[in-house]
């Protein structure tokens, strides 16, 4: 691939696509609140975003898992074009060379839908942070600018590990950061449609023990954790390195190289020095991951009893048990099935899904002493 990391010749085009796509839940979203206040418009508004942003987590899984991350070799657009029409040529020449190679005229395509979301999302808390600035300046103080600008730059720094996601030819940890900034934007999201919910009157937060509210933050801190190693599993492809379940290889402790597996400042398939990662290293990739899951899901099962406890967070407690299952049953069949593509994804899906309720109810709660638990 001889053509520049960074081609800018289609940034105008790309600028412009980006914001038709964001349109189109802009004008669902006014359309169908015609009556409706400014701010209820912008509380929906942030609910599209967030579940659009789901969207756009679920499908950057899809884009990693087909291989398709270099389906166009620069940025930010496709061998300089705003889409992979214009690069028919390029893409052609370069499957002739590798049919199954990193550029195939899909996975370009599969590449730039996932650059079109990701400008779409931008798109979108741009026009977020835009409302809240405008009616601060209209004299709303009950509207924060926190939150709205804070996600802004962050979506900025996610947009920037994106490009170099491309341009350093999928350099394992700048992946995983990159899986990572996505489940913090989900939280960003979370946060404010949690938020604009009390605020609107329509409901008050849940009142909660300090060390139930406590214990919510510790697992999703222990849920951050192994969402790193789980990028970090999948960025290394070593999904597969372990086949066998309960037990790794036959055994309950197969040989690894923890030292090679987790050095992080390395290209993909070698360690530090540039030879190939010993099949050892992928086992503890593995290996780590599949111990920590054991951990945060008993810890996790636990948390949700617990605040079933609580009437109000009985929901929550529901939408956190029926996530972990999604997440068990994903993550074996990953094992036993040889990764297939669905499960794959929705065990993405799943580690996100348990972002926005562990965000919803941290957001959605107050600890008090005074809490009487039913």
């Amino acid at each position: 691939m001889t053509e520049s990391l960074y081609n800018l010749s289609p940034v105008l085009h790309l600028l412009i696509m980006g914001a038709l796509v964001a349109m189109v839940p802009l004008c669902w979203v006014w359309l169908r609140n015609p009556q409706a206040s400014t701010s209820r418009r912008v509380q929906v508004l942030t609910l599209m975003t967030l579940f659009i942003t789901f969207d756009l987590v679920l499908f950057g899984a899809f884009t990693r898992l087909t291989d398709s991350g270099l389906g166009c070799p620069d940025w930010p657009g496709c061998y300089g074009h705003a889409s992979p029409l214009g690069a028919q040529a390029a893409i052609a020449a370069e499957q002739m060379q590798m049919p199954d190679g990193p550029v195939t005229h899909t996975k370009a395509w599969i590449e730039m839908i996932h650059r079109y979301m990701a400008m779409a999302v931008g798109g979108l808390i741009l026009t977020l942070a835009a409302f809240a600035w405008l009616r601060r300046w209209r004299g709303d103080d009950s509207v924060s600018l926190l939150w709205p600008t804070f996600t802004l730059l962050w979506v900025c720094v996610q947009g920037a590990f994106g490009a170099l996601t491309v341009t350093m030819k999928l350099f394992p940890l700048i992946v995983t950061l990159h899986l990572m900034g996505g489940m913090v934007l989900l939280a960003l999201l979370t946060m404010q449609v949690q938020r604009q919910r009390l605020a609107s009157a329509r409901s008050q937060a849940i009142l909660i023990r300090p060390v139930l509210y406590a214990a919510t933050l510790f697992g999703l801190l222990l849920l951050t954790v192994q969402v790193l190693l789980g990028g970090w599993v999948s960025t290394n492809y070593a999904v597969l390195a372990c086949n066998t379940f309960p037990m790794c290889q036959n055994s309950w402790w197969p040989l690894m190289n923890f030292e090679q597996g987790f050095t992080f400042w390395r290209h993909l398939g070698v360690d530090a020095n540039g030879q190939p990662l010993m099949f050892e290293s992928l086992t503890a990739i593995h290996y780590v991951h599949r111990l920590a899951a054991y951990v945060l899901l008993v810890y996790l099962a636990w948390l949700a009893f617990a605040l079933r406890r609580v009437r109000a967070m009985t929901t929550a407690s529901n939408w956190l048990l029926a996530c972990l299952v999604v997440q068990l049953l994903t993550g074996l069949s990953n094992v036993l099935l040889e990764w297939p593509l669905f499960s794959a994804v929705m065990h993405t899906g799943g580690a996100a899904a348990l972002v926005v309720v562990l965000v919803w109810v941290l957001t959605g709660a107050r600890a008090s002493h005074s809490t009487v638990l039913n």
